[in-house]
């Protein structure tokens, strides 16, 4: 499986960050529009598995595969770049700014947000014979998720949106885990292998991820769901969209930069302890 210890694969993670920044316009925004897209049809297909056969077990174990698929075409998720951008930024990599940062980050939402909307698009007019009948089982199971998770948080008033934010953080908490697992390896079936495990957490938790929720909202909105578009950013994305940032940056992007690739010095004492250890040994 060709494992790459933390310091290996922080400082590709780093590199990685550095590419986004350096990127072309058009080239950012055909690769976030992919992803997006191809994110969106795993969703969809995840749901029909689970609308079929009753168990969303089932469903979440096959949902990964967008993610892995998109991962090795090289396209790019919202929820990646909030964890691989900034650290450019805080090795000091030339051109690596904040203003860069934050112009990726606008491309890729756009180019997700583009891509899963099409899907959105594409899916409707499949549950709905062009919109000419109402929605199949698919259909309406989609308009449900999208009233569940926007006015159902609205419900709570505050206590629903801390719960959302927190359910955008444990989201990238395992989504950009599984970004840094496919980094861990330099085979294919290592990186499959690694990528997998979170984002199936994520998935069968019910966390909330902003680029499947650009599509499960725009079709809910499409197939009948009761609910606004003014509910879908505020009682959903703008809220997941800082938990995603949140959880990936803090939990996944700082912490093993911090440990791994900008390590504290050693302690003088436990130091001289492991040498003197080792002479007695040798």
């Amino acid at each position: 499986m060709a494992y790459l210890a933390p310091a290996e694969f922080v400082s590709k993670m780093v590199d990685a960050g550095e590419s986004k920044l350096v990127m072309s316009t058009r080239d950012t925004l055909i690769r976030a529009y992919m992803a997006g897209a191809i994110l969106a049809l795993a969703a969809a297909f995840a749901i029909t598995i689970t609308t079929n056969t009753g168990n969303a077990l089932v469903g979440a174990l096959l949902f990964p595969v967008g993610f892995v698929l998109l991962y090795l075409m090289g396209f790019d998720l919202l929820t990646g770049v909030f964890t691989l951008a900034p650290l450019a930024v805080f090795d000091r990599r030339p051109g690596a700014t904040w203003a860069s940062v934050g112009r990726n980050w606008s491309l890729v939402f756009v180019g997700n947000f583009a891509g899963a909307l099409t899907v959105a698009v594409f899916m409707a007019i499949i549950s709905t014979y062009a919109f000419t009948v109402a929605p199949d089982a698919f259909g309406q199971k989609i308009g449900h998720i999208g009233e569940g998770r926007t006015v159902g948080y609205a419900a709570h008033g505050a206590a629903g949106m801390l719960t959302l934010f927190i359910r955008g953080v444990m989201c990238n908490w395992m989504v950009s885990t599984g970004v840094v697992a496919a980094m861990m390896s330099t085979t294919v079936s290592g990186k499959v292998i690694g990528m997998w495990m979170p984002i199936l957490v994520f998935f069968y938790m019910g966390f909330e991820h902003s680029v499947v929720n650009m599509f499960l909202f725009p079709s809910g909105l499409l197939l009948g769901g009761n609910f606004t578009l003014y509910d879908y950013f505020v009682w959903n994305e703008i809220p997941t969209v800082v938990g995603n940032l949140v959880g990936g940056l803090t939990f996944v992007g700082a912490t093993l930069y911090a440990t791994h690739y900008k390590t504290a010095p050693q302690r003088r004492a436990a130091a001289a302890s492991v040498v003197a250890t080792q002479r007695a040994i040798a």
